[in-house]
């Protein structure tokens, strides 16, 4: 049985030198990795809904029911989530609120307030 040899042509290759114009548009490889890193630290509009309304559970001890709305601030998030507050049958009377969730730039809650009281099965004007 014949062996195969492979030889290896790592580091025989000059290296490929980037355009001028690739590296303006790229940036150096620190901004690259600086850009990188803060996109990781930052989390999705998915995850900020997500966490938003755990860390509502956590503090008010009612189950949300959903995500109403989400806007990015200057400083962070702002987060709308529903919450029954009083269940009622039938299910169509029972009594919601809407809490606005204050969440910063990483994800942690800085505050919530209730914005409104509602029942399920009235129409919003």
């Amino acid at each position: 049985m014949a062996t195969e040899e492979r030889s290896s042509r790592r580091g025989s290759e000059p290296a490929r030198r980037k355009p001028a114009a690739e590296k303006a548009a790229g940036g150096s490889t620190a901004e690259r990795t600086s850009a990188r890193s803060d996109a990781q630290r930052r989390p999705t509009a998915g995850r900020v809904a997500e966490r938003a309304m755990g860390q509502l559970l956590d503090l008010t001890g009612r189950e949300p029911e959903g995500v109403t709305g989400l806007e990015r601030t200057e400083d962070g998030w702002t987060v709308l989530v529903d919450v029954v507050e009083l269940r009622r049958v039938p299910s169509t009377t029972d009594i919601l609120a809407t809490y606005e969730v204050a969440v910063d730039a990483r994800g942690q809650l800085e505050g919530y307030r209730r914005a409104r009281r509602f029942v399920r099965g009235s129409a919003e004007e």
